[in-house]
């Protein structure tokens, strides 16, 4: 389990990058959910930092830190790409096997809607 002095390495002689425990980086960086809540994305630059939150069973959970001065605003949604996001949702819910809209996302797990993978149960 990684404690609290573990994930402290501001400095990067440890992990090779400035890494921080889990609430304590500062100010100036954020990850990439922070950064698509205030309408911003990394864009293009590298990792600054990482937070490190210990987990008991496995290795830690790692969250990568990007600067907020270099990040730029989200791209706008196109009406090309809006086409191209509903094809693709639409071939997520579309069995292979009877053609027809689930109207919910198959499950990768089936690859058939639940008709189509349990008949006897209808």
């Amino acid at each position: 389990m990684a404690s609290w002095g573990k994930c402290f390495d501001p400095n990067g002689a440890r992990f090779g990058i400035p890494t921080y425990p889990w609430r304590y980086a500062p100010d100036g960086l954020a990850t990439r959910r922070q950064l698509r809540a205030r309408g911003l994305r990394p864009g293009g630059q590298p990792v600054a930092g990482q937070i490190l939150r210990p987990r008991y069973r496995r290795g830690p959970l790692v969250a990568y830190l990007y600067r907020l001065d270099k990040a730029l605003p989200v791209r706008p949604m196109t009406p090309g790409r809006r086409r191209a996001l509903e094809c693709a949702m639409r071939a997520r819910r579309t069995c292979p096997k009877c053609r027809t809209d689930a109207g919910y996302v198959i499950p990768a797990s089936l690859g058939l809607c639940i008709p189509c993978a349990y008949p006897d149960d209808q």
